[in-house]
Parts: structure tokens; C-alpha cells; sequence
């Protein structure tokens, strides 16, 4: 067996095991997500073509999420290789980026470079910018081992100087734009930009297999972006977005972001304001400090299970025992199923929260300082997770202080985040959260406590 027989059929082998353990390989087929309002001069942002680079698509994640685009078209696929992502592998059947040129209908990836060709060759993409992770400093004369023109990282790559094309023809000089506006907003001097021509039409047999390369050769202006993988996630996401957002300007398309960018704005737009809902909204999990391991979870008594990401990075993948809820190269918390028939009613359930009542839809969020009492509700049953009263099998109509709810079970890491359960004629019908905060002036839900903050500022 020949050396590309050999790395197919691990690929194959890969392919099964993958379904064994986590089901359809379906699961792992990319996004791509259109932002602003389309038109001719759309510019493509690609993340993830090697799952062992998140600089690279957790910043193409911010734009699919934190962005507006107010004039232009902005289309996103953060996520291309999903499968190498989970994995924290380059490729689990090799090298994507080195699969642009040809390809066998065989190959595992087939499917996904078809389909992200396809995007390149639109008629309205006329920009586009491959996100990637690059080792050291790029310089370029050798200064040592990790600064030196053999280095990636901290370089915006170039196939060829120019372009003979309508629009953004001028390659090296918007190239030098974007590292130059980088520049202007370093972290740390030594973190300089500067642009690096491969020159691939001159010889070069590997990035003549890229992607950029494959763009290039449909008439399209393609760049790509490496931060060092020298640097933490977050600081590696901060020199994308510089970069994302001077190539926007230079296509003359205008947008918003709701974050500070600056690294403490990209770490808490990448890490606190993450969930995932199940089950049209029944259940709603805040996911920034989330316990690795929830124990008897509600999932459909069929096994199927039915969610909705804050991210496209996210996804849930099963395997026998659990169901493991994933964010880029992260497995946040494993789900230990309690199989359920679900009732498919919205119901409204009155809370008292430190004295005052309020109305609570499943998969809301309640903040609480001391006590929760939860209204007994006709035909339901209420259990709170980590309560215990060996009198009543439903805990409704119970004044509960946050100190007789056991911090081990709690879901969160900081031990103040519980679930209340509902159940409708032994269905489960919903949950809803509570937050025990200390110094709260007034009970509410957590909508009207993050509306009170934005209206304070």
C-alpha cells in the first residue's frame, strides 16, 4: 500500500470512529453566514482551516456574532474544517490548506473544499482573507530561532505582488496598509507585521495545494493573516481583528462591534457571554464558568436532542454515556442524560424571589440574593436540584434559602448558579435557573438586571 493509499484508508478508519463514538459526521459541516446586505463586492473571512489555529476562527467568531455590518456584505465561515477544530488536530485526513489544488472524490474532506470553492468563486466575493495560527515571529532576515523569515506568525501573506483584476488588484499594497495599521496598535513592539510574498507562481509546490492560491487563480484578491501561536487565544484573536477590520475598510465596508477591542474586550467577548439552549428554549445554560460534569441532565427519552448555539464554533456530540457540549478546541461540560418524554407546552411559573414575585418563563434566569419560593402550579411537579425535603417529592410552595441547596450541585464552578426542574405528569416540561448574588437591592430576573445595567450606562 502506497504512502496516499495508506493515509486514505486512516482517514476512512478515522471517518467510522467518529461515528461510532459521536454519531453522524454531519455534525461537524462548517457555516457560513452572511452578514450585511449582499452585493458585488463581498468580502469572504475563512477560520478553522486547520482546527489547531483558534486565533484564527474564534476571531472569525466574533464577527459572526459580534458584529453589525452597516454598509457592505461581509459572508463568514468560521468554522471550515469543524472536524480538525474538535479534534485540536491540523487535519484528521490531512492538511485542508494543501487540498485546493486537486483532490480525490474520495478524500474525506472532499465535500467541504467543493463547497468553500464554491463560496471563492462566487461572482459577489471579490476579497478574501484565510485566518490561520503561524509559529514564532516572521522576519525577515534571521535574528534567532523564533524570529526569522522560516517563522509564520505576525505576517499578512501574499501569493504574488499583484493582480490584474478590477478591484483590489494591488495585493502587496493592501497588504502593507493592513500590516501598518496593525502596527499603529501593537501590544508589545516585538510583535510587529510585515508582509510576506511566497511567491507561488515562482515555484513554490506547497502553497500552490492553498487556498489563497486557489482564489487567486479564480481572479480573486486572497490574503491571509497569521498571528503568532506564541500568544494565549484571546491575544492571537486581538491581531485578527485588527487585521479583519482594516481589510473591511480597504473594501469600503462600515460596521459595529458590541466590544471594547482592546484584549480584555476580546477575552470577554470570546468567554462570558456564551450559552447554548435545548429544546426550544426549555433549558438555557450559561457556559462561561459551567461545571465540566452535569449529572442527570434532561435529554429526550429517545436520545435525540435538539439545540441552539450562542456560537457557530459550538456543537453537542454523543457517545454512549454523555453528550459533550464543545466550544472551538474546548469541551466545556459533559451532559450525563436522565432520559424524559418532553412535554411540548410553554408554561409561565410565578417565582417569589426575596419577597417578590414575578413571572418566569422556562429557560429564563432568576437572580436572587437569599430565598426562592416557587408557586405551586396545578398538574406540575417542581424539583430544585440539590434541595432536599424528605416530606414533599415537589418542592413547590417552599420557602428555600440558597444555604439548604448543596453547592454540589450547583452549575456553575463558583457555586451559585442552580436549577429548578419542572415536570408535567412525569414529563419533563422546563427548567429555569436562579443565580444566588449577594447585596442585591431588588429580586429580578437576569433580562431585567443586564437591561437595568445598559440603561444605568
Amino acid at each position: 500500500m502506497n504512502l496516499g493509499m495508506l493515509r486514505l484508508f486512516k482517514g476512512f478508519l478515522f471517518l467510522l470512529l467518529i461515528q461510532s463514538a459521536y454519531g453522524n459526521v454531519k455534525d461537524f459541516e462548517f457555516n457560513l453566514i452572511k452578514k450585511g446586505q449582499e452585493d458585488s463586492n463581498t468580502m469572504l473571512i475563512v477560520g478553522g482551516i486547520q482546527g489547531d489555529e483558534p486565533g484564527g476562527f474564534m476571531a472569525a467568531s466574533l464577527v459572526a456574532t459580534h458584529y453589525k455590518i452597516t454598509k457592505g456584505s461581509v459572508w463568514v465561515v468560521p468554522n471550515l474544517n469543524f472536524n480538525s477544530i474538535i479534534q485540536r488536530s491540523r487535519g484528521p485526513y490531512g492538511d485542508m490548506n494543501r487540498k485546493f489544488a486537486t483532490l480525490s472524490k474520495n478524500d474525506p474532506d472532499f465535500n467541504d473544499v467543493q463547497r468553500v470553492k464554491e463560496y471563492i468563486s462566487h461572482d459577489n466575493v471579490k476579497l478574501i482573507l484565510n485566518l490561520h495560527d503561524g509559529s514564532g515571529f516572521y522576519r525577515k532576515t534571521f535574528i534567532d530561532n523564533m524570529r526569522s523569515p522560516y517563522r509564520w506568525g505576525q505576517s499578512s501573506i501574499i501569493d504574488q505582488e499583484t493582480l490584474d483584476i478590477p478591484m483590489y488588484g494591488n495585493l502587496e499594497e493592501i497588504a502593507n496598509r493592513v500590516c501598518n495599521h496593525i502596527n499603529e496598535h501593537l501590544i508589545d513592539k516585538d510583535h510587529i507585521y510585515a508582509v510576506r510574498n511566497t511567491k507561488t507562481r515562482d515555484g513554490d509546490k506547497e502553497m500552490e495545494k492553498s487556498l489563497t492560491y486557489f482564489a487567486i487563480n479564480q481572479g480573486k484578491a486572497a490574503f491571509a493573516n497569521e498571528a503568532s501561536k506564541q500568544f494565549p487565544v484571546y491575544k492571537r484573536a486581538y491581531y485578527h481583528i485588527l487585521a479583519i477590520e482594516e481589510y473591511m475598510r480597504v473594501a469600503g465596508i462600515e460596521f459595529e462591534r458590541d466590544f471594547e477591542l482592546s484584549l480584555n474586550g476580546i477575552k470577554q467577548a470570546l468567554y462570558d457571554d456564551i450559552h447554548i439552549s435545548f429544546y426550544d428554549d426549555k433549558i438555557k445554560l450559561p457556559l462561561s464558568s459551567i461545571r465540566s460534569q452535569l449529572n442527570f441532565f434532561p435529554i429526550k427519552k429517545d436520545g435525540t436532542i435538539n439545540f441552539i448555539p450562542s456560537n457557530p464554533l459550538m456543537t453537542v456530540l454523543k457517545n454512549d454515556k454523555e453528550y459533550a457540549v464543545h466550544y472551538g478546541n474546548t469541551r466545556l461540560v459533559s451532559l450525563r442524560p436522565d432520559y424524559f418524554d418532553m412535554d411540548n407546552d410553554n408554561e409561565e411559573i410565578k417565582i417569589n424571589i426575596d419577597g417578590i414575585t414575578k413571572v418566569v418563563n422556562f429557560g429564563e434566569m432568576i437572580i436572587a440574593n437569599k430565598n426562592i419560593y416557587v408557586h405551586d402550579k396545578e398538574g406540575f411537579r417542581v424539583n430544585v436540584i440539590g434541595y432536599t425535603n424528605k416530606n414533599k417529592r415537589n418542592e413547590s410552595d417552599i420557602n428555600i434559602h440558597k444555604d439548604e441547596i448543596l453547592k454540589y450541585f450547583s452549575v456553575d464552578n463558583e457555586g451559585k448558579i442552580y436549577r429548578i426542574e419542572f415536570y408535567k405528569q412525569e414529563k419533563f416540561a422546563g427548567m429555569i435557573l436562579v443565580k444566588f448574588e449577594n447585596n442585591l437591592s431588588f429580586a429580578t430576573t437576569a433580562q431585567e438586571k443586564k437591561s437595568a445595567t445598559v440603561n444605568k450606562l
